[in-house]
């Protein structure tokens, strides 16, 4: 009870102070307020951005696994020329990994066109991207459909003139009417629509099928060179739920530098990407831009720190006579130095949570300028504990020199 009692004492005195001193007090909390607003907004947007990101590479699926020539990245010192001889993934690859592979629950053998016009009658949608892709398509990819249905066995061994299509295309090209049955014109040929994906929304890595058609793979194969470089074929392995993201990657490998004839000690000349390369990817990227939200912020909560002991310390010389009456009346050190610094933490939450509050009004802001923005509970939560930090740092010499008053000589001051 003694110490509620203190914390709510010190909140008054941090009011009182605030009240009778006001230009004074918030100019020693700018330091703090400007620090707080500037280390949780960097926190705030970053993991907003890291949010989207990693929603996004969870379409991948956590048991995903890509074979293709590159390895993901492209940072920083990313040796190119080191992959650029190699063999793209090739039909032949993909057909002996689908009789080899044990712990694969679906394969499929894909390619992608970028950038192409897609028309229906006098409509048409520039900058669709254009996938081949073999029947298991549907196993390695999770697709929703709101109009029609997927493949069937016989349209994808056939090579059926067929053609799935995202929401915005479907959109574009026929103005809300129903989709299924309509003939488009895709690279020169008509193809039949069969199934529209459902509208999946702005994906930050580009990965919704809102604006993608997909048709089979033995189709493609008379439109273009599905093994050419310019297509950047890939093999997608799904495995099972059951089985360890390790286990399935080291069975790809060993069967790929199989069928590759690649001898012991020889380097891969394939590259297993998966989702956790991004994840981790992204982890380096934020870790060093939280790094910088410290740095900006850092320096303004050390100058707001310097100001909340000051401030202390003008209070301690204020209220010096009022020490001494308290110790003469019987108040031990540790109440009087707990008295202090629960108001120098006070102070320095009055202004870690105006920070807040200008970092909440900045991201209703970002929302309505169309960046969506989220302040999150571990930042709300962050900005508190290092108030609270600050506050007990720069309070605890003026507290307990508050403490070490003879009461005496206090009296008299």
């Amino acid at each position: 009870m003694i110490i509620l009692k203190l914390i709510g004492e010190s909140f008054r005195f941090a009011f009182d102070a605030l009240r009778q001193n006001k230009l004074r007090t918030m100019l020693s909390l700018l330091g703090i307020t400007i620090g707080i607003f500037a280390i949780i907004f960097v926190f705030s947007a970053a993991d907003t951005f890291r949010s989207k990101l990693q929603a996004s590479i969870d379409k991948l699926g956590s048991k995903t696994i890509f074979v293709q020539k590159w390895p993901w990245g492209g940072f920083g010192d990313y040796p190119w020329w080191k992959y650029m001889n190699r063999p793209v993934p090739s039909l032949r690859d993909y057909e002996l990994l689908r009789d080899r592979l044990e712990h694969a629950e679906g394969l499929s053998y894909e390619i992608w066109a970028n950038e192409r016009t897609i028309k229906y009658r006098s409509n048409s949608v520039e900058g669709v991207g254009v996938r081949a892709a073999s029947q298991d398509f549907n196993k390695t990819w999770t697709l929703d459909f709101q109009e029609g249905r997927y493949f069937t066995e016989n349209e994808g061994r056939a090579g059926s003139p067929v053609v799935l299509i995202g929401a915005l295309v479907a959109e574009g090209l026929f103005n809300g009417e129903p989709a299924i049955g309509k003939s488009i014109i895709v690279m020169g040929r008509k193809l039949n629509v069969v199934g529209v994906f459902k509208k999946e929304g702005e994906d930050i890595l580009g990965m919704s099928q809102d604006k993608n058609i997909v048709m089979p793979l033995n189709f493609a194969k008379g439109i273009m060179d599905i093994e050419s470089d310019r297509y950047d074929p890939s093999i997608t392995v799904r495995g099972f739920e059951h089985i360890a993201l390790d286990e399935i990657e080291s069975e790809i490998q060993g069967t790929m530098r199989s069928i590759r004839r690649l001898r012991p000690g020889v380097e891969d000349d394939f590259s297993l990407n998966k989702s956790t390369i991004a994840s981790n990817q992204l982890d380096t990227m934020f870790g060093m831009v939280d790094i910088a939200g410290w740095v900006i912020g850092g320096f303004s909560i050390l100058v707001g720190g310097f100001g909340i002991a000051n401030i202390m310390f003008v209070s301690v010389k204020e209220r010096t006579n009022i020490i001494g009456i308290q110790k003469s009346l019987g108040a031990k050190n540790y109440f009087i130095m707990l008295q202090f610094l629960f108001e120098a933490i006070a102070l320095c939450l009055l202004g870690g949570l105006l920070g807040l509050l200008l970092v909440y009004l900045a991201t209703l802001a970002a929302s309505a300028a169309g960046f969506e923005m989220i302040l999150f509970m571990k930042n709300i939560m962050l900005g508190i504990g290092v108030s609270v930090i600050i506050g007990t740092i720069s309070g605890f010499w003026p507290a307990y020199a508050a403490s070490r008053l003879d009461p005496v000589e206090a009296i008299r001051s």
